[in-house]
């Protein structure tokens, strides 16, 4: 990931955080964020986060479940600091749910942007995918080249 791309998702990052923050959704702590199945809902998350995620997370356990986030440790993120967007806009508060989805929808605009200026192609798919194509002997540097892309059927 060049430096410049990892200042734009930080930016952004910190913009969602805040317009998270501002629209006041209630976290009730229970972790049902993270056990996907159980709730009902996919993490997906594009290549830049997954490379941002993957450089800097703690160690994990595969093969990775799509079942539930391996960063959740007694219902608390391992990996919060380097959450990709899902994370960061994702609350299980019913009366936050039509805003979250707004957020969610103006940051995948703007990422895709940010790969359509780099000449990036688009790849999008869940977090676990992700996690199990990775090979931790090659950390990504400066290009996405060593990150292996999950295959994902549309």
């Amino acid at each position: 990931m060049t430096p410049r791309i990892r200042e734009e998702l930080l930016q952004l990052y910190a913009e969602v955080d805040a317009e998270v923050q501002a629209a006041g959704p209630r976290c009730d702590q229970s972790g049902r964020c993270c056990r996907f199945t159980e709730w009902g809902h996919v993490l997906f998350l594009s290549s830049l986060e997954a490379e941002h995620l993957l450089a800097s997370a703690p160690a994990f356990s595969r093969p990775v479940s799509p079942d539930g986030c391996p960063f959740q440790v007694d219902r608390l993120c391992t990996a919060r600091e380097v959450r990709p967007l899902g994370c960061r806009i994702y609350f299980c508060d019913p009366t936050y749910q039509e805003t979250g989805q707004r957020i969610m929808e103006r940051a995948i605009q703007r990422l895709k942007r940010l790969y359509e200026e780099e000449g990036l192609p688009w790849h999008y798919a869940p977090l676990h995918s992700f996690l199990n194509a990775h090979v931790p002997e090659s950390k990504p540097t400066d290009s996405m080249s060593r990150l292996p892309l999950p295959q994902v059927n549309d």
